[in-house]
């Protein structure tokens, strides 16, 4: 429940282990509660987590204690004694439910495996198709 359109405007937070989430915006002045259907639409956010409620530039880049470092889910997997590589984007996973996560696609992003992968000869993360080994990418004018 959110008093206003920001990310630290959380009135209160319900702790409940559930797939659906309802999203209220209270209106203090008709006192009432209007639902919330987009929290990143409504907030003009490029990304809102909905494990810890932050705002992000993007999922991908986002780091959050209560999501999966690797698959991007919430709650975070948890740590096996063996991890398991992928050959597409040259990471490895906690578990086999993480590795089958981070392959699964939503209707709102493609996969974690497509958007999140580290390059096979040097090991570094790719954020784009434009990579070059031993060279760093800049943030400020997105090349190497």
């Amino acid at each position: 429940m959110y008093q206003g359109l920001g990310c630290d405007d959380i009135m209160f937070e319900g702790q409940v282990d559930a797939s659906k989430r309802i999203n209220l915006l209270y209106d203090d002045v008709e006192r009432y509660f209007h639902v919330i259907i987009n929290v990143t639409g409504a907030m003009a956010k490029r990304y809102v987590c909905r494990a810890c409620n932050k705002c992000c530039r993007s999922e991908i880049t986002h780091v959050c204690d209560q999501t999966c470092s690797d698959c991007m889910s919430c709650p975070p997997c948890a740590f096996s004694e063996f991890r398991i590589p992928c050959n597409e984007c040259n990471r490895h996973f906690r578990k086999r439910t993480c590795f089958t996560k981070h392959k699964q696609s939503t209707s709102k992003r493609k996969p974690v495996c497509e958007a999140k992968r580290c390059c096979a000869t040097c090991g570094l993360f790719v954020p784009g198709d434009d990579h070059e080994c031993n060279k760093r990418y800049c943030s400020i004018c997105k090349q190497n």
